[in-house]
């Protein structure tokens, strides 16, 4: 009786097993903050797959973020280093432990949950400084700024064994050995060319390793303690990327470069290289790519090439502007006999290919819309096991390149959800006042997305009616609170104003956008802009007094001006008088409950010079736009960037400012009160010094919450006069913080490239941070 329910027990988890199979567990956050969004949208770089653990892989981003996978991309835990992340190492030795460059170089050793500095030593570090208009971090230590790793190889049997290429002040990169874990280090030698890979040979004599380095158009090598340069590739300027990997039987290290195409007597040659002899000669490797490619410009490019470092034999190479019969196309092609032939894994030519599940980003845009791949990355221990990241997706095949899988969304229903790889900027949430779960987020790149299922899934809302320019960005979002389904937005393909990279080397003057109106809840859209030039539109208002047959509105056109709209945005006017009149920096509106009108002109320098014409400046109106008088600024700022004003009392204005680069640690940024309507001000919370926004609750006039490029989020719950970091958010880049308007106990948090991060409007006091080296903790 008892063998036989044993037997059956056996059986039935032997069902279960197949039916559901065992995978490895969700990668969790460490706090109480969710991100919002469809997933995907901006561009990823370096995957990583661990040696050790197949389902364990690193993505980075152009946007700060970086990104860990536990479960082979099926969900990811986003992890903040105060910047971007510049490559990825796994320890071979230690299965827990990585290493991130990014401002410094730092480890972790409990598989990425937190994140200490390894270089520069911490105990040498002075602070921090945010010298650009991004806030770009740079460690300043008692010897001067930290110097950038370059590269960073550990010895695969002795975790101790550290070697590292230093960017030194020379402009020269400096190899340098630690047998601490990187606590000191020895110099090696010196590359005058710079350092782009590090290899160490795993079957040398673990006393006096065999030790490759890779330069930008030769590799040096080090062999029974002897140094030797070998040949600089034949007629190669500078590697495009480069991969290598050791036999599995032993041998010299077998290296893939991909360089510039040319064509040479009508003939394509160039784009691959490969060296099976560690460098020392190279031959052509593109045979089976090159061939098919029409020898007309443009000529194809290769951004990425990756091999398995124990299968050397297997690699794929990212191939884009292939033009195939006067098609362009892209895709992915693969080796398996160390270059001498290649076949595409994945090709595209203007249509969705079938072996290429990408999610939504192809679905809505294009097959070409994120190209081909910018990083490729195979797995040390198993070359059929490839990921691909570009301008939007992370991909992966696991079966080495037949198949193509999205690992940054998923299908929900009838839309798409994050597994929590976001790379895209957004300026706000904004919620349908007559159907609590239609909400939209204003992207930049991706335009507006929409959720009809309270934030279950998202699908693009610019599909009918929006000029395919506008698509790119929209910046801003207006509901009628009195005819359902009426909501006008401002579209620009015109991203990431007001950052300086934007102006600096175009006129906004050539700025396309404008304003779209939709009357079936942002299904569809009708383009609302009779007197309107075209215009980057960063800005709407809507005078909530105003009658809904003919509504008052008011746009921010980057460059121009305000823009007013009597008949609710059938047409407008220009209204200007008092503005700057060399293109006004136009970015945000706000306006009190007596009608009157603020403006915030943007920065137009980036020098660190004040009282000139480069400054931004606050203007006031009084009598709907038609005249506009400027209204002073604190003392060193000229960087307005927010303004808020307290609903109950109309003389209680909050400035959000943008610090200037003087060298001084604090230079005009912050947050700054006025209680007389702009005559005087006084700072009340300087310790973020490039702050976005600030922004007032609604149900609370006491609740003000703020956020900016510092990595931080900060709430006050007495009138501004004290703030409170809000633990548990700790992206580099913030915009503005959103209360939810049904629960007061939530707020969403606006990116410059993490989406839309959805949490407690107190902060989660138990979260753990992803720093933990104290002199550089975020909640410090």
């Amino acid at each position: 009786m008892r063998s036989s329910s044993l037997r059956f027990g056996r059986a039935l988890i032997l069902c279960l097993l197949i039916l559901f199979p065992l995978t490895a567990a969700k990668t969790a956050r460490n706090d109480r903050w969710t991100i919002l969004g469809p997933g995907g949208g901006g561009a990823q770089f370096m995957p990583t797959i661990s040696p050790h653990d197949p389902d364990r892989v690193l993505v980075g981003c152009d946007m700060t973020g970086s990104y860990i996978s536990n479960d082979g991309g099926g969900s990811w835990r986003m992890f903040n280093l105060r910047g971007r992340t510049r490559f990825f190492v796994f320890d071979p030795g230690a299965p827990d432990t990585i290493y991130a460059q990014g401002i410094g170089l730092w480890r972790s050793t409990d598989a990425g949950t937190s994140w200490n500095l390894v270089c520069p030593a911490p105990a040498t570090v002075t602070g921090i400084e945010m010298p650009d208009d991004h806030a770009g971090e740079r460690i300043m230590t008692t010897t001067g700024p930290a110097l950038p790793i370059l590269a960073l190889a550990v010895d695969p049997a002795d975790s101790r064994q550290l070697l590292a290429a230093f960017f030194s002040d020379r402009r020269t990169a400096e190899l340098r050995a630690s047998s601490d874990w990187g606590k000191t280090w020895i110099n090696l030698r010196e590359f005058a060319r710079g350092v782009r890979k590090i290899y160490i040979d795993p079957g040398s004599p673990k006393d006096n390793r065999t030790i490759y380095v890779i330069g930008s158009n030769s590799v040096s090598v080090r062999e029974h303690g002897e140094w030797n340069d070998r040949p600089t590739a034949p007629g190669v300027g500078s590697f495009i990327d480069v991969s290598a990997g050791f036999p599995s039987g032993g041998g010299r290290l077998v290296i893939y470069a991909t360089v510039p195409a040319r064509l040479e007597g009508g003939v394509l040659t160039g784009g691959i290289l490969v060296s099976s002899d560690g460098g020392q000669s190279w031959r052509q490797g593109g045979s089976g790519i090159l061939e098919k490619a029409d020898p007309s410009s443009p000529l194809p490019n290769f951004p990425a090439i990756a091999t398995s470092l124990s299968h050397p034999e297997a690699a794929y190479v990212s191939v884009g502007r292939m033009n195939l019969g006067g098609v362009p196309s892209l895709g992915v092609a693969k080796t398996v006999d160390t270059g001498k032939s290649w076949r595409f894994a994945w090709l595209e030519s203007g249509q969705i290919s079938k072996d290429v599940d990408d999610g939504w980003v192809s679905e809505r845009f294009g097959p070409g819309w994120g190209e081909n791949p910018l990083n490729l990355g195979v797995s040390p221990t198993n070359p059929d096991l490839c990921y691909g990241t570009d301008y939007g997706r992370t991909l992966k095949s696991p079966d080495g390149g037949k198949t193509w899988k999205a690992t940054y969304t998923r299908k929900q229903r009838d839309g798409w959800v994050t597994t929590g790889l976001d790379v895209t900027t957004c300026y706000g949430i904004h919620f349908d006042p007559f159907d609590p779960k239609r909400m939209f987020i204003s992207y930049t790149d991706i335009g507006l997305f929409r959720s009809e299922d309270g934030s279950k899934s998202w699908i693009s809302s610019t599909v009918t009616g929006v000029p395919h320019p506008w698509v790119n960005t929209t910046y801003w979002v207006e509901f009628d609170p009195d005819v359902k389904g009426r909501m006008w937005a401002v579209m620009s393909e015109t991203h990431d104003l007001p950052r300086l990279k934007m102006w600096r080397r175009a006129s906004p003057s050539a700025y396309q956008g404008g304003v779209c109106r939709s009357d079936d809840g942002g299904r569809t859209w009708k383009v609302t802009a009779e007197g309107m030039p075209p215009t980057a539109a960063t800005h709407i208002l809507l005078d909530r007094r105003s009658p809904s047959t003919a509504r008052l509105l008011y746009v921010a056109g980057f460059g121009q001006g305000v823009f007013k709209s009597s008949d609710g945005g059938a047409t407008w006017a220009l209204k200007k008088h008092g503005l700057p009149t060399k293109e006004p920096f136009a970015w945000r509106l706000a306006q009190d409950r007596r009608g009157v009108l603020y403006l915030v002109v943007a920065r137009r320098s980036d020098d660190g010079s004040i009282g000139n014409d480069g400054d931004g400046g606050l203007y006031r109106s009084e009598d709907g736009a038609e005249t506009w008088q400027k209204v002073s600024l604190p003392e060193g700022v000229n960087g307005p960037n927010g303004i808020a004003i307290d609903p109950s009392d109309t003389k209680r204005l909050y400035l959000a400012a943008w610090r200037r680069d003087n060298g001084q640690p604090t230079a005009g940024g912050g947050i700054f009160l006025s209680t007389d309507g702009g005559t005087s001000w006084r700072s009340v919370l300087a310790a973020d010094q490039h702050v976005y926004d600030v922004t007032i609750d609604p149900r609370n006039a006491s609740v003000l919450y703020a956020c900016g490029f510092e990595s931080s989020a900060w709430r006050s719950t007495d009138r501004g006069e004290s703030w409170q970091r809000i633990r548990g958010y700790n992206f580099k880049w913030g915009h503005r913080v959103v209360p939810d308007p049904v629960n007061p106990d939530r707020i969403y948090i606006a990116t410059y490239g993490g989406s839309l991060w959805q949490g407690p409007a107190a902060g989660d006091p138990n979260a753990k941070e992803d720093i933990a080296t104290p002199q550089l903790r975020f909640s410090r």
